[in-house]
């Protein structure tokens, strides 16, 4: 039998609309992955995060990939890549290999979110996309903590605080941030206000939820998953628990990816 380091590298490279990220495996051990903001072009994005990610695992950055998947917003500019599939696949991937009972994945991404169905056998079956305006996105929380003057850890941590949330009823980004705006001039409090904002896009998820059907088990993938305010606001809405992924929800898609290229370097070696 070979020796684990005679084992091939393949890795995943999710270039996202705020961040990049990249991971790399061995006979289906995680090595080392990268999470950075985006460059101005993806192919950029895409160069540094595997760097990052080398770096990450301790290994060279010479050391040749068997196989590279990339993923997500940017991947048809990911110019070292073997392939490129959809991030929807990759999410859904990613997210069975963390917990293979999970049955309904949702995914915050920077402009987007989706709640993806997944087969007991691990296969996406449906799912619904919102990527029509930036409600419920990573780039919506950014605007609503800017108004606030706050970080986004500091909009999760005082959502959790408050005990009688303010009532945010548009899910439009810039008439939201005319509500907050007039509910900071009202004298609202605001961790009040963090927890509106939390229970307003709840509310959004929830119903995209239904839409594809409500399934457990359930978890949350993206940089919002880190937002316990939030996470907190979509259990009560849904009424079940979200189980966590148990890794960085921000690099579920890199795995999937990477997992997809562990198989098809598998194949091209003549394996099973």
């Amino acid at each position: 039998m070979a020796a684990m380091s005679d084992k091939p590298i393949v890795g995943g490279c999710d270039v996202g609309s705020t961040t990049g990220k990249a991971l790399l495996m061995r006979d289906g051990e995680v090595l080392g992955y990268s999470i950075i903001p985006c460059a101005v072009r993806p192919e950029i994005t895409a160069k540094m995060a595997l760097e990052q990610a080398f770096y990450a695992a301790g290994i060279s950055a010479s050391e040749e990939l068997a196989y590279i998947v990339g993923t997500g917003y940017g991947r048809v500019r990911i110019p070292f890549a073997s392939e490129n599939v959809s991030e929807i696949t990759c999410h859904g991937l990613g997210a069975f290999h963390l917990n293979p009972s999970d049955r309904t994945l949702i995914d915050i991404g920077g402009q987007d979110c989706k709640v993806i169905k997944i087969s007991p056998q691990g296969k996406v079956i449906d799912f619904a996309m919102n990527d029509k305006c930036a409600a419920g996105t990573g780039r919506f929380f950014e605007a609503m903590a800017r108004v606030l003057e706050i970080s986004l850890e500091e909009l999760s941590e005082l959502s959790l605080r408050s005990h009688s949330p303010a009532q945010i009823t548009s899910q439009c980004s810039v008439f939201a941030e005319s509500e907050v705006i007039t509910l900071l001039n009202e004298g609202a409090d605001v961790s009040d206000i963090a927890a509106g904002i939390n229970e307003a896009i709840a509310a959004r998820l929830s119903s995209m939820v239904r839409k594809v059907g409500l399934e457990e088990e359930i978890t949350v993938s993206g940089g919002c998953a880190k937002n316990g305010g939030l996470i907190a606001a979509l259990e009560q809405k849904l009424g079940v628990q979200v189980k966590a992924l148990g890794m960085d929800p921000q690099v579920i898609g890199a795995l999937g990816a990477a997992l997809i290229a562990g198989r098809r370097a598998l194949h091209d070696a003549g394996g099973a």
